[in-house]
């Protein structure tokens, strides 16, 4: 019998990589989006003759009901929301209803109208801000840092409790940073790797960004969704923390993105104060041990392996483009 999955945010990078996963899984995937326009699809363009989307907005409670009634989902990916750091500084309230909000009426809409789906949410290290312990995993102690992590906080644990109130089985995927050349523009990954190849076609002649030693545990998203299927396909619901346990500094980063072109980082980039964090997350690294023993999960691609594959992508469309 053919599976059906739902998979809200499909058009973002995490949803595009899942959807391609779970179409060569034989899944009928239905998928929704705010954006209607084509612009706003590129990521999943290649996919929209193979799927069902639907426009949607989190607001829109009966909207959500109607949907699961019509589709009778068995697996939900709940991918939607903002996921931009900085821009939740900017509109604390947007970003709190988005990422809080949207998953309490995603998740009573799967209660009232399709309590049978397993649903996965969507979390992030940015939960535990100034950590107690590095690395972490699934019993460090929440301490968010930045109103988007205070709001996946928030929907993490309704998750949690919306599992143990009605025995729905729900799963959150507590996931560190993932990057892929579908990543958007404002990540500062796809800022580097965009910016190398735009200095080496000789679009620009300089990058500035924020603090160069800022260090994040990288991986790449077409491995990390791998393991949000897994989480569904478990005998019992449980939460996993979803990690490489490398670290790597914003410095590295630019030396790889940079040497891939030909390059050397330090003639081009600029350290500028202007674009550090308001406040800074301290050394983010997940332990992912619950993970590769219970999911059978690992990463399979390392870090200067997914920067070079994303300095190529942006040098490609780059130079077709010139834009």
């Amino acid at each position: 019998m053919t599976k059906r999955a739902l998979i809200t945010g499909i058009s973002g990078q995490d949803g595009s990589y899942l959807a391609e996963l779970l179409l060569s899984k034989g899944y009928e995937v239905v998928g929704t989006s705010r954006h209607s326009q084509s612009t706003n699809l590129d990521p999943i363009e290649h996919l929209l003759a193979e799927i069902i989307l639907k426009r949607c907005d989190w607001k829109d409670s009966s909207g959500l009901i109607d949907l699961l009634h019509k589709h009778k989902p068995d697996e939900i990916y709940n991918l939607a929301g903002t996921t931009v750091v900085a821009v939740s500084w900017k509109s604390p309230i947007l970003d709190a209803k988005a990422n809080s909000e949207g998953l309490v009426r995603l998740i009573e809409a799967v209660r009232v109208a399709s309590p049978q789906s397993r649903i996965y949410q969507a979390s992030t290290s940015e939960m535990f801000g100034i950590a107690t312990e590095a690395p972490q995993n699934e019993r460090t102690p929440f301490r968010p840092r930045n109103p988007y992590g205070v709001a996946k906080l928030f929907a993490h644990w309704m998750t949690i409790n919306y599992r143990e109130r009605y025995g729905l089985f729900a799963v959150s995927g507590i996931l560190f940073n993932h990057e892929s050349p579908r990543r958007s523009a404002e990540f500062v990954t796809r800022k580097v790797t965009r910016g190398a190849a735009r200095i080496k076609l000789g679009l620009t002649d300089k990058l500035h960004l924020g603090n160069l030693e800022a260090q994040r545990d990288w991986g790449f998203a077409g491995d990390y969704v791998q393991a949000m299927w897994r989480m569904l396909q478990q005998d019992e619901p449980e939460d996993f923390v979803i990690a490489t346990g490398l670290l790597h500094s914003v410095r590295e980063l630019c030396e790889v993105a940079f040497r891939e072109v030909g390059l050397d980082y330090r003639e081009y980039v600029v350290e500028d104060s202007r674009y550090y964090r308001p406040l800074e997350t301290i050394s983010l690294v997940g332990d992912a041990s619950k993970a590769k023993v219970m999911l059978g999960w690992s990463p399979t691609v390392s870090f200067e392996q997914l920067i070079k594959m994303m300095v190529m992508s942006d040098f490609e469309r780059l130079a077709t483009n010139r834009n």
